[in-house]
């Protein structure tokens, strides 16, 4: 049961919030290691079929400018599901531990424990990923920003 939640939580369409006249889609893939023919285990991506705990994700955001004019101030922010725990790949993303309320790199952020004690933030602390290219884009360009996380 567990799985199935965990699995919808995933695939339900997150908000994914872009600027300028910039279409996003998105795709999550479940990392698996296979034995090839000789009996080596090598890495592939495959659609998630059902997820479980533990199971390693990659998610890719793809965008492109619809619009006539290149798109400037592009940002896009990508909330995280609850049911998955933020494990990096995303070296140029901005990252909150708030919900949205305050972004910076993972090393400048603090969590406030409940005893009022801090502690430097981790992977798992990020609630939403955001990008911020600075670069205009072309009009009819294109491109992807990726993040892995994993199933709590």
């Amino acid at each position: 049961m567990r799985a199935i939640l965990a699995l919808l939580a995933i695939l339900l369409p997150s908000t994914v919030w872009a600027s300028n006249n910039v279409t996003l889609s998105s795709m999550v893939f479940v990392e698996k290691a296979v034995a090839d023919d000789a009996g080596r285990s090598r890495i592939v991506l495959e659609e998630p079929k059902s997820v479980m705990p533990g199971d390693k994700l990659v998610f890719i955001l793809n965008y492109r400018n619809a619009g006539n004019l290149p798109a400037s101030d592009f940002i896009v922010t990508n909330p995280l599901p609850p049911a998955v725990a933020f494990q990096g790949g995303a070296e140029s993303a901005q990252v909150s531990i708030d919900g949205g309320k305050n972004w910076g790199t993972l090393s400048t952020l603090r969590v406030v424990e409940p005893d009022g004690h801090t502690r430097n933030a981790r992977l798992e602390d990020v609630t939403h990923l955001r990008w911020v290219l600075k670069q205009a884009i072309p009009a009819g360009a294109f491109g992807k920003l990726s993040f892995r996380g994993i199933v709590r």
